[in-house]
């Protein structure tokens, strides 16, 4: 005959090799998962600056013979600078909402115009110039 008031549950023993077993999975899995959201943030920012530089900068570029200078700045392709030095410009600007991007952690980019030669720049997360590891700089130029 079978025991009636036995009970079908878990042990306390079984439970707590359970609740072990949990902790030891969260702490081999935990340490590859932390820095990838700074890591997604750092690699969006690339393909935001890829995208800037091949979208609205070189549509500047080609409607205006030239990029806009460093004084100038993104903002040029909002709002034309220089009616007179830039007559072919875009009747509505080069970015669709009329809004300069911002970078993951919501900051302006950075915009050097040397001779022609254009560099898009992201101060990172410490929002500083300079920086190491999650706040290093992040440039155009070296973005892969």
């Amino acid at each position: 005959m079978q025991n009636k008031n036995r009970r079908n549950a878990f042990s306390l023993i079984e439970l707590m090799i359970v609740i072990v077993i949990l902790g030891l999975l969260a702490a081999m899995v935990m340490p590859s998962l932390t820095g990838k959201g700074e890591e997604a943030k750092r690699n969006l920012v690339c393909v935001q600056m890829k995208s800037i530089y091949n979208g609205a900068l070189d549509m500047f570029k080609i409607n205006n013979s030239t990029y806009p200078t460093t004084a100038e700045g993104l903002e040029a392709l909002v709002k034309n600078p220089d009616v007179e030095k830039y007559s072919n410009y875009s009747s509505s600007g080069y970015f669709k909402d009329s809004k300069l991007p911002k970078d993951s952690w919501g900051n302006n980019f950075i915009y050097l115009n040397n001779d022609g030669t254009v560099e898009l720049i992201s101060l990172g997360a410490d929002k500083k110039e300079g920086g190491a590891d999650e706040g290093l700089d992040i440039k155009m130029s070296e973005c892969k």
